[in-house]
């Protein structure tokens, strides 16, 4: 009896000190998250270092840290900041009236006709079109620039949080194998199911996050380049956010260029409206058809469907950094499944088979 009463008083405190340490560093979850999705992406280079470099271990998680600085991190850092600028800039440009987005509706009216008489068939008042189309374009410009602004105050957290990835980046790579061992000693899961479920993680993780990424910086690359080629403002700023948008499968990038595709038929720009669809269609579109079932799919073993609904609502619930989160928690919910059908509902047809053989004989 008091052996009893001493193990629920150690578990009960077991759990109020494992809750008040979740709450202990919850403010920096995501460098901690991104940090083991970092280790977890170069981990193949840091094992080949550590080949190359037996016995140095320091020396291996460090050059692997800085090969994740130079493909990964800078880049990411980069792309945010031309994106923070040029939407601040078109901010600026749509405030002052150098941009006039109401000239676009009435330059539709005067070189297609059939718009002024859609628009009267169907009791819609261009102006207040035009005055939509100015007011969407000031707010979505004036997003970029307040995100500028707000990054800027937030500059020491965000600092604060980027050396602390940095940091426990490099502990994850030269330690991250005794630290899974000793996870796997102290959950109670099971050890052949808690290796299933490390291994499924890592998989979708590193599945994600470099298919994802690779998909989008393409599909931007491609859309800022047809953009720049077809003459449209702002190219740069529209291919930073196609990359942005492109984290969604299947609609990401059309969300961009198919708006910019009527802007220049209603303009009257027929022609370069035609490549811009032709080119979305064929060249971005068909990127995202064959790259992410290829990186992303076939990696995490989920149907396409399951992959977009899964980014759909990470993204929904935890920000841009839901579309890896949400891929991971998918996978994870599926695999503890499959262990549930694989080890409890084999048993249980098994047993029912046996009394069956046992009424039987």
């Amino acid at each position: 009896m008091q052996r009893k009463l001493e193990d629920r008083s150690f578990l009960l405190l077991l759990l109020v000190v494992t809750f008040g340490f979740g709450l202990l560093i919850l403010p920096f979850f995501y460098a901690i998250f991104w940090a083991a999705m970092l280790a977890i992406l170069f981990a193949p280079l840091h094992r080949w270092l550590i080949r190359r470099f037996p016995g140095r271990d320091n020396i291996s998680a460090l050059l692997t840290l800085l090969a994740s600085l130079l493909i990964v991190v800078i880049p990411l850092a980069v792309m945010m900041t031309m994106l923070a600028k040029e939407g601040a800039r078109v901010y600026q440009q749509v405030s002052s009236g150098e941009i006039q987005l109401q000239a676009l509706v009435d330059k539709a009216r005067a070189t297609m006709p059939v718009i002024q008489e859609l628009a009267e068939r169907f009791d819609i008042d261009l102006g207040n079109v035009k005055q939509m189309l100015s007011q969407a374009a000031l707010t979505g410009s004036k997003f970029f620039a307040t995100q500028a602004f707000n990054f800027g105050q937030e500059y020491l957290q965000f600092t604060v949080s980027f050396v602390l990835m940095l940091y426990l980046t490099f502990f994850f790579l030269r330690d991250g194998g005794s630290l899974i061992q000793l996870l796997i000693r102290a959950l109670p899961l099971g050890d052949t199911r808690e290796m299933h479920l490390f291994q499924k993680f890592a998989e979708v993780s590193r599945a994600t996050v470099k298919g994802n990424l690779v998909v989008a910086i393409v599909q931007g690359t491609l859309g800022g380049l047809i953009f720049w080629a077809l003459g449209i403002k702002g190219a740069l700023l529209w291919g930073v956010v196609m990359v942005v948008l492109s984290l969604l499968p299947a609609v990401g990038s059309a969300l961009v260029w198919a708006p910019a595709a009527a802007y220049l038929f209603f303009s009257g720009d027929v022609f370069k409206g035609v490549v811009l669809v032709l080119f979305g269609f064929f060249v971005i579109g068909l990127v995202d058809n064959v790259l992410r079932p290829v990186l992303v799919g076939r990696d995490t073993k989920m149907p396409d469907y399951l992959v977009l609904l899964s980014t759909l609502g990470g993204l929904s619930l935890f920000g841009l950094n839901g579309f890896v989160l949400g891929p991971v928690l998918t996978a994870l919910f599926l695999a503890f499944w499959q262990i549930f059908m694989e080890e409890f509902n084999n048993n249980e047809e098994k047993s029912i088979s046996d009394e069956e053989d046992a009424s039987g004989g």
